[in-house]
């Protein structure tokens, strides 16, 4: 068991309240902000009986950052790129390192991280212990993919480098599993090379799910990026009528002339930031439905060759700062599961079910996942994947989602750990199957459970 020990100054320990990104179950931890790894691992040694978790920019959406009564330690003072192999695109970067600091570095240069989620402010060491995956993971597989080595901090306050060759099974318990293993302290990874930071899209409506699921099907060879935005509250003939999205990096012969004299200048909007919202429940059943109705209504029927920025294509909400302020104090969860291929009934009747409840879903995404990696926890398999933001005061949303929960199960698929806020934890084992193999690992490199989280604890992983 881990002594709590005298800290080095400078770590900034404090009491603080955190919470995810959808502002649910707030607790208590003792934090820390070390500038240095020798702090770092004084830190994770002298955690004390309830542990450390790493934390970095908060945008999971539930409790995988947070360890209540326990230590927790920001890593974002620690961002620094330590080498970039123009040549190769090989960038060996600090845990704390944004998606959108290399994205500011590294694209002037020629070249884009291998995959981005939909808010390009998660840090190297967050995107590794969730294996985040995004648009492109028919064709480019989950980010952990693109990782040649990692420093991974142990319970022992030490470092070890691995690979997936040389300790290929705790690389792999480390992609996916939520900072459970150690702390990422650096990583080494691939990226992509591209000629510009424009990417040429093209945009049109379905008009129901079935055509959705047939056009996102049609499209897994011809673009590298695909998604469908789907309206969950429209019924009849309307059911999961969308928007699909998809396109590659512009090559700099189709960019316009203004835009071709700085062609791999990264420069997203800003729209300002969202002031706190004293009230919540301005996001219901009525206020959904008209504002998936403007959605819809302002895409083109089919528009092809649209020229858009990196922010506006993969991460539109990133310009508005502090979005989530929207859903008002009772805050809300984002409910992201996948089925596999053959399973498109189940899709189906998850739609079914949330359009007659009425459950005001205005961010919804459908995307399609290519094969998945040998990660313990990692979440993308080959299958459907829907994403949905929902008020967490939405009438009878807790039955709704448990009910939706053995349908997803049924089906032989699962839920993402990144954005679970309230699995039941006796689903788990069923939906993961190297859960137990993944256990066993901890327990033999973390007999005492050092690193420790909210998360952890409420499902027993």
């Amino acid at each position: 068991m881990a002594v709590p020990q005298e800290i080095s100054p400078g770590t900034g320990l404090h009491q603080e309240r955190l919470y995810g990104w959808g502002m649910t179950s707030p607790s208590v931890a003792e934090v820390a902000d070390p500038t240095a790894l020798e702090q770092l691992s004084e830190l994770v040694v002298g955690a004390g009986p309830r542990g450390v978790i790493a934390r970095g920019l908060g945008r999971s959406y539930g409790d995988p950052a947070q360890n209540g009564g326990g230590r927790v330690v920001r890593t974002t003072s620690l961002n620094k790129i330590l080498n970039i192999d123009i040549e190769r695109g090989i960038v060996v970067a600090q845990a704390g390192v944004s998606l959108h600091q290399l994205m500011g570095t590294m694209l002037p240069l020629g070249w884009f991280v291998p995959v981005t989620p939909g808010t390009r402010y998660v840090t190297v060491g967050g995107a590794i212990g969730a294996d985040i995956h995004g648009k492109n993971h028919h064709s480019a597989g989950s980010f952990t993919q693109h990782v040649l080595a990692m420093d991974l901090l142990g319970a022992d306050g030490q470092i070890r480098t691995l690979t997936p060759d040389t300790e290929p099974e705790l690389f792999w318990a480390t992609a996916g599993g939520m900072g459970l293993t150690g702390i990422v302290t650096q990583a080494t990874i691939a990226f992509k090379k591209v000629e510009t930071a424009r990417i040429k899209a093209d945009i049109w409506r379905a008009p129901d799910l079935d055509g959705v699921m047939a056009e996102l099907a049609a499209t897994d060879d011809k673009y590298p990026y695909t998604v469908a935005w789907i309206d969950c509250l429209s019924t009849g003939k309307n059911l999961g009528r969308s928007v699909l999205t998809c396109g590659d990096f512009a090559k700099l012969d189709e960019l316009p002339a203004k835009v071709r004299r700085e062609p791999r200048k990264f420069a997203p909007l800003s729209l300002g930031t969202v002031p706190p919202v004293p009230v919540s429940g301005l996001l219901n059943k009525m206020t959904g439905r008209v504002f998936n109705e403007m959605w819809f209504r302002k895409a083109p029927l089919r528009k092809e060759g649209v020229i858009q920025g990196v922010g506006a294509f993969f991460h539109p909400l990133d310009g508005i700062m502090e979005w989530n302020r929207v859903y008002g104090p009772a805050g809300f969860l984002q409910w992201q599961f996948v089925v596999p291929f053959g399973a498109e009934d189940t899709l189906r009747q998850i739609v079914e079910r949330i359009s007659a409840h009425g459950a005001p879903a205005a961010l919804t995404v459908l995307k399609r996942f290519g094969a998945g990696n040998s990660g313990y926890l990692s979440f993308p398999t080959r299958g459907w994947t829907l994403a949905l933001d929902f008020p967490t005061n939405t009438p009878g949303l807790a039955q709704l989602l448990d009910g939706l929960d053995e349908k997803v199960l049924e089906a032989g698929g699962r839920l993402y750990l990144a954005k679970d806020s309230r699995m039941r934890p006796e689903l788990l084992d069923e939906m993961y199957p190297r859960l137990e193999a993944f256990r066993k690992l901890r327990a033999e490199i973390d007999p005492h459970q050092v690193f420790m989280s909210d998360q952890a604890r409420r499902l027993h992983l």
